[in-house]
This record gives C-alpha cells, sequence and structure tokens, in this order.
C-alpha cells in the first residue's frame, strides 16, 4: 500500500509497531503537523534520524545553511492517542506505532518538515515464541515490574494476554527496553522475521549478561 506525502518525524530513537512515543511539540513545522494529525486523525512517519539535530538551529557562524539532516529509509506511521496543550507554543503528545514502512523518495518543504513517499511494509506474521525462549515473557515482566513508574508500554498488558505468546510483539517490546544504541534497535525493528528479531533478542540478553559478569 503506497503513501504519497506522508510527513516525517526524524528522531534520535526508533518506534516500534504497538509501541508508545511521548513527544514534547515546540517547533512550528511539528506544531502544524500535530494540530494537523489531531484534527484529521492521519498519521505520520517515525523515521530514524543518522545525521542532524531533531531541532532546527541556527548555525554558529550566523544566518546560513540548516546541518544536514539524513535518516534511515525504514520508519514506523505513527498515530495521536493524546494531545495536551499546557502553554502556548507546547504540545505534548502521545504516539501509538503502527505498521512499518520504507521510504521510495522524500523531500523537505520550505518551513522544514519532510514529507516521504512510502510503501507499507507487512506486519509480522503471528508465530509463536519457541520452547527455548518462553522464558523471555517472565523475564521481560520482571524487568518491567523493577522499572516500576518508568515501564513502558508493555507493563500495563495483563499476563494473560496472549500477545505474550506472540514473537513479534514479545521481541519488539524487549528491543523497546534494551540497553543498545539507536542503530542497533533499528536493526532490529527492520527485520521481517519476529523469529530472528527475538533470537537477536536472547543474544543481547546473554551478552548484556556476560558482560555485567565482567564488570563484577
Amino acid at each position: 500500500m503506497p503513501l504519497d506525502d506522508l510527513p516525517l518525524f526524524p528522531l534520535h530513537t526508533v518506534l516500534f509497531p504497538g509501541g508508545l512515543l511521548p513527544l514534547q511539540i515546540f517547533e512550528v513545522r511539528y506544531l502544524d503537523l500535530m494540530k494537523r494529525c489531531e484534527a484529521s486523525g492521519e498519521p505520520f512517519g517515525v523515521v530514524m534520524l543518522q545525521r542532524g539535530s531533531e531541532v532546527r538551529r541556527a548555525p554558529a557562524g550566523g544566518p546560513g545553511p540548516q546541518p544536514a539532516e539524513t535518516f534511515a529509509d525504514v520508519g514506523t506511521l505513527a498515530t495521536l492517542e493524546r494531545v495536551e496543550r499546557p502553554q502556548p507554543g507546547l504540545m505534548l503528545v502521545q504516539c501509538r506505532g503502527g505498521p512499518r514502512f520504507t521510504l521510495t523518495g522524500h523531500a523537505q518543504r520550505p518551513h522544514g518538515l519532510w514529507t516521504g513517499q512510502a510503501t507499507l511494509l507487512p506486519d509480522d506474521a503471528a508465530a509463536a515464541v519457541p520452547a527455548d525462549l518462553v522464558s523471555l515473557a517472565p523475564r521481560l515482566q520482571d524487568a518491567l515490574r523493577a522499572l516500576g513508574d518508568d515501564a513502558p508500554v508493555a507493563a500495563a498488558v495483563p499476563h494473560s494476554d496472549p500477545r505474550w505468546h506472540d514473537a513479534g510483539w514479545l521481541s519488539n517490546r524487549w528491543s523497546e527496553l534494551l540497553p543498545i544504541t539507536a542503530a542497533e534497535r533499528h536493526r532490529l525493528m527492520t527485520l521481517d522475521n519476529p523469529l530472528w528479531r527475538l533470537e537477536l533478542v536472547a543474544e543481547w540478553l546473554e551478552r548484556l549478561a556476560r558482560q555485567a559478569d565482567t564488570a563484577r
């Protein structure tokens, strides 16, 4: 399914399908976008910044061209779930991740907003968590419990929910939580096989455990 003229929001983070993303909006280009999305319900695309800043700043040497922004060509659709306006010129929004997409082209408008031509990617195929990885669900539940109020979206999902047994959903929730770089997180998000993603999550957890043992 193609999406023409999709508004883009480049960020130094990665949004996964089903995940939540809180944002503070104060730039005019994004205030206008959020107002439009709030009124119409249309989505926008979250893409990972590879170079450049999330916020437009004047160059240190005075007026001149903005530093170039480059971003990954695979991103995630986002829709608004909550909007608050604590003061003029500031919006606090919460977005929900939807399907992934790949960009076939993009351009920047005069006021700085990026738009792109995108094609939606297939959702993860339903896949049961393999027997050798079933421990990842209770381990994630324990990790979320330890985080308390700082826990992400999965903390609100009852343990009886069948999503805990779905490889795609479980791998996405772990990928959001792992202390890894944005580039590694993006690599996990782009994998089209949820079982591969879950296996890589398990490898990351083993690696982090070894590093913790070495540090002790």
